[in-house]
């Protein structure tokens, strides 16, 4: 009779399981992220970024960006140049606000509840006199909106500081939480 022994068989399926995951992960990072980062990097508005985060449904870019970075060019730009990857998965810029103020970081919570309700009843018009309204009432504050098929975006300049913000035009899905 065949006496199996456990410990083998344990010891080898852990082997094969860390070999194909490994080699899994390898791939993933040579063949996707890597490129994907280094052609964001060369984005003209760009001053970092990190290696994208890729999801089954969505593909995350940390970056950070540099002050006049025009917002709308470099989300258009991420988006032509990962097509290929993408594929049907959503891409979400992660911008770090790192010249940002707390005077940006006090308009735009002020200014939060009209930009949602704007967003809310898709009264777009709206957000651009209403942030207008707000630049116009802070002296050296300035602010820049654009729009297009899928986001609004939003950028606020007070001297040399800059808040970047995307919205997007079609809001996500709640989802239930135990935490309700």
């Amino acid at each position: 009779m065949f006496k199996l022994r456990f410990m083998p068989i344990l010891l080898t399926a852990a082997a094969s399981a860390l070999v194909l995951f490994g080699g899994w992960l390898i791939y993933h990072q040579v063949a996707f992220a890597a490129p994907l980062a280094k052609a964001v990097d060369q984005i003209e508005g760009i001053k970092s970024s990190g290696t994208p985060i890729m999801d089954t449904d969505r593909i995350t870019f940390p970056l950070t960006l540099t002050a006049g970075a025009d917002l709308k060019h470099v989300y258009e730009t991420i988006v032509e140049q990962s097509k290929a990857v993408a594929k049907s998965r959503d891409i979400q810029l992660d911008i770090a606000n790192t010249d940002s103020n707390a005077k940006l970081d006090q308009l735009w919570s002020s200014s939060l509840f009209k930009v949602a309700e704007a967003m809310e009843h898709k009264n777009y018009s709206a957000i651009p006199d209403t942030l207008k309204a707000l630049a116009d009432a802070h002296s050296g504050v300035e602010a820049i909106t654009d729009i297009d098929d899928s986001n609004v975006y939003i950028t606020l300049k007070d001297g040399n500081a800059t808040k970047y913000i995307i919205l997007p035009r079609v809001a996500p899905q709640l989802e239930v939480s135990s935490y309700a």
